[in-house]
C-alpha cells in the first residue's frame, strides 16, 4: 500500500536532490577546483543535517497531535456511555452475560446497583439478542419491561481475549410506550364491516303461519343480540335476511377465538318441519376507506355463501380467513331462473366471440369433459368454433377423448395448450369448467392471455379464484360440473340437437361425481340426467368409461389392505410407492363401503415429487375444510390436494393435525 502524506512524498526528492548536489561537488573536484569542491561539500553537509533536524521535529510534532487527538476521543466516547441520554447495555450474545450498563438502563431494569452479576434475560425477560447475531441492527419486536415499552437498536463488535475470538453487542433502548398505545388504540378502534345472511330464508319460512315465523325472527334476533352487545357496535336490518354490522377492531379477535360461535346458535332456530336456520358472515377489515371495507365484506359473503353457506369469512386486502362451514351437506338455493338467465348470458358471449377455447383443470377427468362436449354442442349451434385444450399427460379422460376426437364434427377441435395459446385472439372467449382456482387450470398462460373468461364449476371456493370473470355459474349444491353444464343446455338446444356421444360424456361426469347417482344429488340431478337420456345418453354405454383392468383391481385392493382407523370412522391408507391417481380416487370411495368408515383419505407420491391426496365423505364430515390446510380444495364430499416437496410420512403428520384441528373445532 502506498505511503501518504506530505512528508512521505517529500522525503524521496530530497535525497535524490542531496545526491545530485554531491555529485556535482564530485565532479568540481575532479575538475581541479578543490577550494569550490570543498565550500559546496561544506554547504551539503549543512542543508542535509538541516533536513534530518527538521523532519524529526515535524515527526515529533504530528505524533503529539495524534496522541492528543486520541486520549481525546477516548475521554468523548467513555463520557458519551457513560451519559447517554439512551439506556445502555454491553454484552456478550453467544451468553447474554452483562459487561456493563449506564445508569439510565439501571433505572429502566429496577436494578439498583449493577447487573455484572445477571444476564440480559434476566434483566430484561422475552429479550431474545438472536436478531445480532443475524446481521440485523433493530430488534424485530418491540420489548417490555414492566409498564414499559422499547425499541432495541444494536450492533456487534468483534473482540479477541487470549487467542480467541467472541462478540460484545452494544444495545440502545428507545422507550416508545406513549406511541405504542397510540398506536394500539387506532388499530383497535378501526372500523370492521359485517354482512350477515340468512342462507335458507324463503325454504325455512316456507309455508310457515305468521305467529311461529315471529317467533323464529324473534329468536334468531335476540341470538344476534346477545352476540354484537359486548361490542357496542351499529347492528341494523337492511333486507329481510340481510344484516349489517359495524363494529371496532379490537372485537374481531374474540370473535375469531370463539370461531363465530353464532353461527351454531343460529342454527338451534329449528322450523316445525325441522329445517335449521342457517347464517353466513362476511366481514371486511384493513381496509382505507368505508367503501372498501363494505367491498371486502361483500365479497367474503359472496365466498362464504358460494362455499355452501353457513360460515363466516374474513377478508382483509391480501387474503380470506374461513370459519365454519363444517357441515357437509348443500341444499339447492336458486331457482331454474337463474339457469335460464345464465344461459341466455352465455349464449350471447358465444355470438360474440370469434372463437371458444375450453378447458378444466390439470389431469383431467369425465366430468372435465363433459361440459367441454356440451360447450362444443353450443358453440356449434351457434356457428361459434370451439376447440377444447387436450391434455397430452396421460388422464383419466383419454378413452373419451379419444372417441370424441373420432368424430366428424370434431375434427380439429382438440388442441395442445401451446397451440391454442397462439390461435387466441383478442375476441376469443375462455370457458373454464370444473374448477375456479387459477393455479389449477390445464394452462395457466392462456387464462392470462384471455381477456374474457366464464367459469362453470360446482367446487366450493377457494381463497384463490378466477377474478374478473364475464360470466360465473358456480354453484356448490351442484353434483358436477356436468349437471351444470346440462342446465344451460336446456335452454339452449332441443335434444336433437345434441351428438349421442356428447350426452354420454356429460352422463358419464354425472355418474362420477355423483358416485352413480348416491352423494350430493338432488332433483336438478335427475332432470338433467332425463334431458340426456332424451339426447340419446345410454346408461349401458356409460359404464365402459368406469371399466378398470386387473391390474388396477388388484393396486386398489391393495390400497384398501393399507387402510388404518384415525379416530373413528376415519380411515388414512398411506402409500408409499406410485399408483394411479384413478386407482387411488376409486380405493378412497370403495373405504366408504366398508361398515365403519364415513370419512376417507388415500396418500401415495407421485413421479414429480408430490404427495397426492384423495379425500372422500360421505357423513357429517367436510373434507374439503381438511384439505384445504394441506393447500388443497375440492367440496364437502370429494377432495384433494397436490403437496410438493414433502415426504408421505410427513404429509400424513400435516393430514392428522388437520383431522385433529377440524374434529377439535366442532
Amino acid at each position: 500500500m502506498p505511503k501518504k502524506g506530505l512528508s512521505h512524498l517529500l522525503e524521496p526528492s530530497f535525497r535524490l536532490y542531496f545526491c545530485f548536489l554531491g555529485a556535482f561537488a564530485l565532479s568540481t573536484a575532479l575538475a581541479g577546483q578543490y577550494a569550490l569542491a570543498c565550500v559546496e561539500g561544506v554547504i551539503v553537509l549543512a542543508l542535509l543535517a538541516y533536513f534530518r533536524h527538521s523532519n524529526k521535529s515535524r515527526r515529533r510534532e504530528i505524533l503529539s497531535y495524534i496522541e492528543n487527538i486520541s486520549n481525546n476521543m477516548d475521554v468523548a466516547a467513555k463520557d458519551t456511555m457513560v451519559n447517554a441520554p439512551l439506556p445502555m447495555v454491553i454484552f456478550r450474545p453467544e451468553t447474554g452475560e452483562v459487561i456493563w450498563s449506564n445508569e439510565r438502563f439501571l433505572q429502566i431494569t429496577g436494578e439498583r446497583d449493577h447487573l455484572f452479576d445477571l444476564r440480559i434475560t434476566d434483566a430484561a425477560p422475552g429479550f431474545d439478542p438472536r436478531w445480532l447475531m443475524e446481521g440485523k441492527t433493530q430488534c424485530p419486536t418491540e420489548v417490555h419491561l414492566g409498564q414499559r415499552r422499547f425499541w432495541v437498536f444494536g450492533h456487534l463488535v468483534r473482540t479477541e481475549n487470549k487467542g480467541e475470538r467472541s462478540f460484545l453487542a452494544t444495545t440502545y433502548w428507545v422507550d416508545v410506550t406513549d406511541l405504542s398505545l397510540v398506536r394500539d388504540q387506532f388499530y383497535d378502534s378501526r372500523p370492521v364491516v359485517a354482512l350477515l345472511n340468512l342462507d335458507n330464508y324463503d325454504e325455512v319460512f316456507r309455508g310457515v303461519g305468521d305467529n311461529v315465523k315471529s317467533a323464529m325472527l324473534s329468536d334468531i334476533n335476540r341470538i344476534l343480540d346477545e352476540w354484537i352487545s359486548p361490542t357496542d357496535g351499529l347492528f341494523c336490518r337492511y333486507d329481510r335476511d340481510r344484516y349489517l354490522f359495524v363494529f371496532e377492531e379490537r372485537c374481531l379477535p374474540n370473535f375469531l377465538e370463539q370461531k363465530f360461535d353464532v353461527l351454531d346458535h343460529v342454527r338451534e332456530v329449528v322450523n316445525p318441519n325441522g329445517l335449521p336456520v342457517t347464517l353466513s358472515i362476511g366481514a371486511g377489515r384493513d381496509g382505507e376507506s368505508f367503501t372498501d371495507l363494505f367491498q371486502y365484506a361483500s365479497l367474503a359473503l359472496e365466498m362464504a355463501l358460494s362455499r355452501g353457506g353457513d360460515q363466516a369469512v374474513v377478508k382483509n386486502r391480501i387474503n380470506f380467513e374461513f370459519f365454519g362451514g363444517r357441515r357437509s351437506s348443500e341444499t339447492e338455493k336458486h331457482t331454474k331462473v337463474k339457469s335460464r338467465v345464465m344461459a341466455s348470458a352465455l349464449y350471447e358471449l358465444i355470438g360474440d366471440a370469434s372463437q371458444v377455447f375450453v378447458m378444466g383443470h390439470a389431469f383431467p377427468d369425465l366430468d372435465c369433459m363433459g361440459p367441454a362436449a356440451g360447450v362444443v354442442a353450443m358453440g356449434r349451434k351457434r356457428g361459434i368454433p370451439v376447440h377444447i385444450l387436450r391434455d397430452p399427460n396421460p388422464n383419466p379422460a383419454e378413452q373419451l377423448v379419444g372417441e370424441l376426437a373420432a368424430l366428424p364434427k370434431y375434427e380439429g377441435v382438440f388442441l395442445s395448450p401451446t397451440d391454442a395459446l397462439v390461435e387466441a385472439d383478442v375476441s376469443s372467449l375462455l370457458i373454464v369448467v370444473d374448477t375456479n382456482r387459477p393455479e389449477q387450470v390445464l394452462s395457466p398462460d392462456l387464462l392470462e392471455a384471455v381477456s374474457k373468461v366464464v367459469v362453470i364449476d360446482h367446487h366450493r371456493r377457494a381463497a384463490s379464484y378466477i377474478e374478473g370473470a364475464a360470466l360465473s355459474f358456480h354453484e356448490p349444491y351442484a353434483s358436477s360440473a356436468s349437471e351444470l353444464t346440462t342446465e344451460l343446455l336446456q335452454y339452449i338446444l332441443e335434444p336433437a340437437d345434441l351428438l349421442k356421444a356428447e350426452a354420454e360424456a356429460l352422463m358419464a361426469g354425472i355418474v362420477l361425481d355423483s358416485k352413480n347417482f348416491t352423494v350430493r344429488t338432488g332433483s336438478r340431478t335427475f332432470d338433467a340426467a332425463a334431458f340426456l337420456r332424451r339426447a340419446g345418453a345410454d346408461t349401458t354405454e356409460v359404464r365402459r368409461f368406469f371399466k378398470t383392468e386387473l391390474k388396477q383391481t388388484i393396486a386398489r385392493y391393495e390400497i384398501l389392505k393399507e387402510a388404518k382407523m384415525y379416530r373413528e370412522g376415519i380411515a388414512v391408507s398411506a402409500l408409499t410407492h406410485p399408483v394411479d391417481r384413478v386407482t387411488a380416487a376409486q380405493a378412497a370411495d370403495e373405504l366408504l363401503t366398508v361398515a365403519g368408515f364415513h370419512t376417507s383419505f388415500v396418500l401415495f407420491p407421485d413421479d414429480s415429487e408430490r404427495v397426492i391426496l384423495s379425500a372422500r365423505s360421505s357423513g357429517d364430515v367436510n373434507v374439503q375444510v381438511i384439505t384445504e390446510a394441506l393447500g388443497g380444495g375440492g367440496n364437502a364430499a370429494v377432495a384433494g390436494a397436490q403437496v410438493p416437496e414433502r415426504s408421505v410420512e410427513e404429509v400424513v403428520e400435516e393430514l392428522y393435525g388437520a383431522i385433529d384441528t377440524y374434529c377439535g373445532g366442532k
